[in-house]
């Protein structure tokens, strides 16, 4: 039995209020009002999500971020149960990579580009339709694997428990795995904010 059966909601218009005071910043065009969701949905179950590459593990990787950002808008209660919910998000990792793009004059890789590609379905449980769907919603982001590309004053930089000596002291093999885990991390992180802005926006 599902819980919620909308419209529920006894104040719709105070909600609406305050989602449309709330501004996504990085341009996300004011995602946090969902205005293409239902406005009667309370709650989602993301599926688990399939993968089509050889990254074991991904689709779960990614969903365990896309769960994080919904739940950070505030819209949408994420559910343990399908028959909880008012809406169901599934999809499928189409695409991933890893390939580098900059080398040194040793024909060495100093930085990689990391990038995944996703399609993605959202269906509304009580109409029992489709009402949002993407085949190609995804991000990339630039790795440095050497210390000398790694630019300590940068945004994804500060974001990590390092400084600009640390890296100096790593070995080459240190600084390549911190960095690479650290540029897959946001790169994951942008990914659940473009598909959530463009799921609750009808991109």
């Amino acid at each position: 039995m599902r819980k919620s059966h909308y419209p529920r909601p006894s104040s719709l218009l105070g909600f609406a209020i305050a989602a449309g005071l709330l501004i996504s910043g990085c341009g996300y065009h004011f995602a946090a009002s969902g205005d293409a969701l239902p406005p009667g949905a309370q709650t989602i179950y993301v599926s688990r999500f399939g993968n089509n590459t050889r990254v074991t593990g991904i689709n779960d990787e990614l969903m365990r971020y896309i769960k994080d950002e919904i739940a950070m808008h505030r819209r949408l209660k994420v559910v343990s149960s399908r028959d909880m919910a008012d809406l169901e998000l599934s999809g499928e990792v189409r695409f991933t990579i890893q390939k580098p793009i900059n080398y040194n004059s040793a024909t060495e890789p100093t930085e990689y580009n990391q990038n995944v590609i996703v399609s993605a379905t959202l269906i509304d449980l009580h109409a029992k339709k489709t009402i949002w769907r993407t085949g190609n919603v995804g991000t990339a982001q630039l790795a440095p694997v050497v210390a000398t590309t790694v630019v300590p004053t940068t945004p994804s930089f500060l974001q990590q428990n390092l400084r600009g000596n640390d890296i100096a002291n790593m070995t080459d093999i240190q600084t390549a795995q911190t960095q690479t885990a650290a540029a897959r991390g946001l790169m994951m992180k942008t990914f659940a904010k473009n598909l959530y802005s463009q799921m609750a926006e009808g991109f």
